[in-house]
């Protein structure tokens, strides 16, 4: 009995699309709070970036891909503003969304909010560019993924 000997198959994690908001499920572990079981502050940007790489896969980009071929790309974040309301608690569900409210050939403009049910937690913008690694300088962002972007913001109009 138990897992010995076997292999098993782990289904990825995923968020989903609503319109073009995408939402991603997050639980408040014990690692991400302080002493008295509330979130440590800066552990609502790692919550955002989890979504963000998981809006990103969503969107049909492997940034693995990316970062291992023979011409490496991938985003890194150039700005962030974020302001919290309220605070999030040891095993709280959170859902994290990400929403491109700006895009340009290199950059975009991500929203994002943390929220507990109907309750928002914090809010998150996020300025993400696409970057040659080598050389250090920003890059345009390939073509089909600026059209899977340009495809879900039309399906909201």
């Amino acid at each position: 009995m138990g897992l010995k000997n076997k292999m098993y198959e782990l289904e990825g994690i995923e968020g989903r699309f609503f319109g073009k908001i995408f939402t991603f499920p997050a639980r408040v572990y014990y690692e991400d709070t302080d002493a008295g079981g509330i979130v440590y502050y800066a552990n609502y940007l790692r919550f955002a970036e989890r979504a963000r790489t998981e809006y990103i896969r969503a969107l049909g980009k492997n940034q693995v891909d990316d970062l291992n071929g023979d011409h490496k790309c991938g985003f890194v974040v150039k700005h962030c503003d974020i302001e919290y309301h309220k605070p999030a608690f040891l095993d709280d569900c959170l859902t994290i969304t990400c929403e491109i409210i700006e895009i340009k050939g290199a950059s975009a403009i991500i929203y994002q909010q943390i929220l507990r049910g109907d309750e928002l937690l914090a809010e998150v913008n996020i300025k993400a560019v696409y970057l040659d690694i080598d050389k250090k300088r920003p890059l345009r962002m390939p073509k089909d993924f600026l059209e899977r972007i340009d495809r879900l913001n039309k399906k909201e109009e």
